[in-house]
């Protein structure tokens, strides 16, 4: 049979449509990603209703852009300080926030207590959920805490429904969890396919601008990690913030990815506590607690995520293998990057490896790529491999090239002022980067420009 007229593909990445499948998008290139989908039914505007909307627009006119006046007023404190700081400084008014992440991972639940925080301070919140009655809200919302009486709730997926209730009511800020129950009955496909998704983004986003309403949407995410639907609802929102982490462990990361109001480098941290949500405002602190005292192979590193240092521990076990073909594992860490560290001791130090197994591990199952953290796994790798351990109050961080030498970091000084904070007394970093930091006198700097220079200082002071 032939195809129907009212069906069309859309591409799941791009949300570029075409008539016909093909295996390859034509507009963003990516393979496999076009759906089938009902087309939307068009409409055909009336003379009437276009004169109408004429008149309706004919007193707005641009605006130069001197003209536009922006105060720190303008932004809304959603009552947690990390938030704050991922989002660029507060809420922005008439901005389209879309927070994913796996089920279970706590995004409900931060924003239930957002709308406690906002609620509290006289801000006018309405909670729209398409997944809970309000019961199960009311019980989620008893161990957040007390609310006031401007947190509203509404329980509804028809999308016409919800933009009435919202232009009537008025809220300052919008929760909508999820995007994916939403639906409009004029657009012939389910509720979480890739038309009725866009067309749910595409009225939020209208609002939003419209009325200067300040719209979180919750997202869910496909196994791959990103949010489900087409992509071009990343494109269409203002924001967008990942909520990462196990959900079996106690802390959580909130990432932006996207922040058109701010930077995209910075990162919250929270702990999933009895009553909800908690702010770990010292998350070096929290990383490294419960280290061992007296233990080879371990050793504290710092690296960066955006302008807020953090330090962690890193552990390595290094062990003769049994086999022909040693086992080499990295946990929180590139593998590739620890066989690369792990060649250039070889041949630069005259370390034998090559037949021993190697377990590198970041303390506290976090997910680390930074460079500045190099010297730290050779330190570990080096110090298990001689079963000599190195001192609990030392901090190592550096970039290791592959001809041995140890490269500068970004922003030292922050790094090391954050080690004075929580008491290391010594620091081994990139003699290049000893110029751009001020010498103290609760820390001592040292640095080495090879990893040779690391082998033979990193045992003066245990």
């Amino acid at each position: 049979m032939a195809k129907s007229k009212n069906e069309i593909f859309f591409c799941t990445e791009c949300g570029c449509e075409s008539s016909k499948w093909s295996g390859q998008c034509p507009s963003c290139k990516a393979w496999n990603t076009m759906k089938e989908a009902p087309a939307m039914k068009s409409t055909a505007i009336k003379g009437a209703s276009l004169a109408s909307k004429r008149a309706a627009y004919i007193d707005k006119k641009p605006v130069a852009l001197n003209d536009v006046v922006i105060t720190t007023e303008d932004r809304i404190s959603t009552g947690f300080n990390e938030l704050d700081r991922v989002l660029g400084g507060g809420l922005v008014p008439a901005s389209l926030v879309l927070v994913g992440g796996d089920p279970g991972i706590g995004k409900s639940t931060l924003l239930l207590q957002v709308c406690k925080n906002m609620s509290n301070n006289d801000v006018d919140v309405l909670y729209v959920s398409g997944e809970e009655s309000l019961k199960q809200i009311k019980l989620r919302a008893q161990r957040v805490g007390k609310f006031s009486d401007k947190m509203q709730l509404f329980c509804e997926t028809d999308l016409d429904i919800i933009e009435n209730i919202i232009v009537t009511q008025m809220p300052s800020v919008v929760i909508i969890d999820s995007i994916q129950t939403m639906y409009r009955d004029s657009v012939e496909s389910s509720a979480g396919s890739v038309s009725q998704v866009r067309e749910a983004t595409i009225t939020f986003m209208r609002l939003a601008k419209e009325h200067g309403i300040a719209i979180f949407i919750v997202g869910h995410v496909t196994k791959e990690g990103t949010v489900a639907g087409p992509r071009v609802l990343e494109h269409m929102v203002d924001t967008v913030l990942y909520f990462e982490g196990d959900k079996n462990a106690a802390y959580r990361i909130l990432r932006g990815v996207k922040n058109r109001f701010g930077s995209t480098n910075e990162i919250g941290v929270f702990e999933m506590v009895e009553s909800g949500l908690k702010e770990v405002l010292n998350p070096s602190e929290y990383m490294i607690s419960g280290r061992p005292e007296s233990s080879s192979g371990c050793v504290v590193s710092c690296f960066l995520e955006g302008t807020r240092p953090m330090l962690l521990e890193i552990q390595a076990l290094i062990c003769h293998s049994n086999f022909g073909m040693p086992r080499r594992t990295a946990a929180g860490t590139d593998y590739n990057r620890v066989n690369l560290l792990m060649a250039v001791l070889e041949k630069r130090v005259g370390i034998q490896l090559g037949n021993c197994d190697a377990y590198i591990n970041i303390a506290g199952r976090m997910k680390v790529n930074d460079p500045s953290i190099d010297l730290a796994i050779v330190a570990t790798i080096i110090s298990s491999f001689k079963n000599k351990e190195i001192s609990s109050k030392m901090i190592i961080f550096g970039e290791v090239g592959l001809s041995g030498e140890v490269r500068g970091v970004s922003s030292p000084q922050i790094r090391v002022n954050e080690a004075v904070k929580l008491g290391f007394e010594v620091c081994i970093m990139p003699e290049v980067s000893l110029k751009a930091v001020k010498t103290s006198k609760n820390i001592k700097l040292i640095g080495v420009s090879t990893v040779n220079d690391l082998a033979d200082k990193m045992f003066f002071f245990t």
